[in-house]
């Protein structure tokens, strides 16, 4: 029985995550690197301390790795975090699930007030019971920490009492890795093919479809 939904924000609620490309192009530009955006957006998903290395080496990621993250937060909400849009149909979402019974947990990579910005943005600070993000655990996605803080934050719910929705490859790798089944929703421009993939149990195009087709989704379990 499915007792809990753990849910992704950017890219999976709201509509941001080519506004975390464009900050990341400015952030590596600022620190003399030029990445073409097709690679910084494969990448999306993961938070800093994943995505850096993905870029710098070693002794870049000594001489200003913290750095550039930090930028990359400042620069991200002066610019573009008033750009964010929620995606349709959310709320509603939400509502279904605690009609159902069930909780619900957001677990972002995001830092912790960019996600309380989207709570408030999406009108849900009424219907989640827990927040895990990248400033509460050691690492973020695709490591599991965050989805494991969510369980625990839960209840200590075994993860076969759960569902995750994400939107990137990482999330679901996160969730894989402690065996947490995971819905993929499109909302994040990666494709049903990376996210099948990966290992997502169902793929919808966004909260507004997976509200729709309820009943033919793992939540309904």
């Amino acid at each position: 029985m499915i007792r809990a939904a753990i849910f992704d924000l950017d890219g999976t609620l709201v509509d941001s995550n080519e506004l975390h490309v464009l900050a990341w192009q400015e952030t590596f530009r600022h620190f003399g690197k030029e990445i073409p955006l097709e690679r910084l957006r494969q990448q999306i998903g993961k938070g800093g301390d994943q995505y850096l290395p993905v870029f710098l080496d070693e002794q870049e990621m000594r001489e200003f790795g913290g750095q550039a993250d930090e930028y990359r937060g400042k620069i991200f909400k002066k610019k573009y975090l008033s750009e964010v849009r929620p995606f349709p149909k959310v709320r509603e979402l939400f509502e279904r699930l605690r009609d159902g019974g069930k909780k619900i947990a957001l677990a972002s990579s995001g830092k912790e007030d960019e996600v309380r910005h989207y709570e408030k943005l999406l009108k849900i600070e009424d219907l989640t019971d827990s927040m895990t993000t990248a400033d509460q655990v050691a690492h973020s996605k695709p490591k599991a920490d965050v989805f494991i803080v969510a369980l625990r934050m839960l209840g200590s719910l075994p993860p076969d009492e759960a569902v995750a929705i994400g939107d990137t490859p990482y999330d679901v790798a996160a969730a894989k890795k402690i065996e947490l089944p995971v819905i993929g929703v499109r909302g994040g421009g990666f494709s049903e093919q990376a996210l099948r993939d990966e290992g997502a149990v169902a793929i919808f195009r966004d909260p507004a479809d997976l509200l729709e087709r309820y009943y033919q989704s793992p939540l309904a379990g």
